[in-house]
């Protein structure tokens, strides 16, 4: 079993016994650990974690949300290429990998997660990348990146009140702060300038339909 503190060793082996190498459907060119069932792997992380009334192990799918952002980093290399860039709440850190292909000088991709901060670094090893992972919750820091992403991050309410004004803040400290959003509620209805959209092949597993249409925006000031 993986004890709470894992090591990266024995998270990896976790990992990789509940997950296969796939590539998600807009963005063949990345490969990660993904698992083909929410619930198994939901079952399976319980039991190694010795704990229940996990939330479900986000960094295993590469989400609608996190699809067209990585997406729209690919189509466009001279949004990232030769910058500093965040990939925040990276999830299985597929967009921080897409950052990095393209060029990126340096990136991180922030989770609160652990295991998603494995599963992150795992993927990474896997795309043959280099890509930060910090340990802290990078919610509230001063600004340090050229250009920060994140995918599909106002599905809660107190989620948004916690992270958009940091998130506006550093749109105004000069970073481009870029967002995807596959029509959550909780999504500002000001501040925000559409710049692409893409329509996602998901999981019925996952959203409550085959497909969605995701909007890609940049939050302005």
């Amino acid at each position: 079993m993986t004890p709470v503190s894992a090591t990266y060793e024995a998270a990896t082996a976790f990992i990789q016994a509940n997950t296969e190498i796939d590539s998600p459907p807009a963005c063949p060119e990345i490969k990660l650990w993904v698992a083909t069932e929410v619930t198994p792997l939901w079952e399976a992380t319980e039991e190694a974690l010795l704990r229940v009334n996990l939330p479900p192990p986000y960094w295993a799918f590469c989400w609608a949300g996190g699809q067209a952002l990585t997406r729209w980093v690919l189509d466009h290399p001279d949004l990232v290429a030769g910058k500093r860039v965040l990939d925040f709440a990276a999830g299985s850190g597929v967009t921080a990998v897409a950052a990095k292909m393209m060029g990126a000088a340096r990136v991180e991709a922030a989770d609160i997660d652990p295991m998603a901060r494995y599963a992150i670094r795992l993927n990474a090893e896997l795309n043959d990348v280099t890509v930060e992972v910090p340990d802290d919750d990078v919610v509230g820091s001063d600004c340090r990146w050229d250009v920060v992403v994140a995918g599909d991050v106002c599905y809660e309410a107190p989620m948004t009140a916690h992270i958009w004004p940091w998130l506006k803040r550093l749109a105004a400290d000069g970073a481009t702060v870029v967002m995807a959003d596959p029509g959550r509620a909780y999504l500002p209805k000001t501040g925000l300038l559409k710049v692409g959209q893409y329509t996602v092949v998901t999981s019925l597993d996952l959203e409550d339909r085959a497909r969605r249409d995701v909007a890609v925006y940049q939050i302005v000031g």
